[in-house]
């Protein structure tokens, strides 16, 4: 099994909010984890925006390390055209758009798409994704 894990779904893995143990759970059953490269945006951002000195070096080098042991996929010209044909199609936000463009590109039949965001997860239903959490 791939699982395909967005920013909202990694954050939870720094940041105690709601449905962070979830998504912990859901995360910890797969060995294989992919997520763009936007990730690391986006999640940085996340993660400055909840803790300050010494938590927030140590948050950032747990990230850090994880994505490490992560598929880091680098969105092409090609997905990047993709992303914004989902965007006009579904309306989705531009940055929903590119890790739904990334995930599908990815052409996994079995992959799991891990989003707590839910304008994102509907939008992959729509796609055809399997998604897990929201």
């Amino acid at each position: 099994m791939t699982t395909y894990v967005d920013s909202s779904a990694l954050t939870k893995l720094y940041v105690d909010e709601p449905a962070s143990a979830l998504a912990v759970e859901i995360l910890s059953v797969d060995p294989v984890l992919a997520t763009s490269m936007l990730s690391l945006v986006e999640v940085r951002r996340a993660l400055a925006r909840h803790f300050t000195g010494i938590n927030l070096v140590r948050a950032r080098e747990l990230f850090e390390a994880d994505l490490d042991r992560m598929a880091l996929i680098e969105p092409t010209e090609s997905i990047w055209n993709y992303a914004a044909d989902i965007a006009e199609e579904l309306g989705v936000r531009s940055l929903d758009a590119v890790h739904l463009a990334v995930a599908k590109r990815l052409e996994v039949a079995s992959l799991r798409f891990v989003t707590f965001d839910i304008r994102q997860a509907q939008a992959a239903r729509l796609l055809g994704l399997n998604v897990v959490g929201a």
